[in-house]
């Protein structure tokens, strides 16, 4: 049986749903920083129930960890 994902408040998260960012977050490896209330459509499920994989405005095959986010 596979872990629940959750965001910030609780909310379970599926594949494809939005989010928002609850934070500003600077992304590794490049100067990009993802601003507090940017919408994530389409995010991914990975194996591990803190994260998640999106694409954000320029940037593709992003990670992000769920403490981060909250369900659109």
């Amino acid at each position: 049986m596979t872990e629940t994902v959750r965001d910030s408040n609780g909310t379970e998260l599926k594949d494809g749903d939005s989010v928002t960012l609850i934070k500003d977050l600077k992304v590794k490896g490049t100067s990009t920083t993802l601003k507090r209330g940017t919408l994530i459509k389409n995010i991914r499920l990975t194996g591990d129930p803190a994260e998640v994989e999106c694409r954000a405005e320029k940037i593709k095959d992003l990670v992000l960890r769920t403490e981060f986010l909250k369900k659109a």
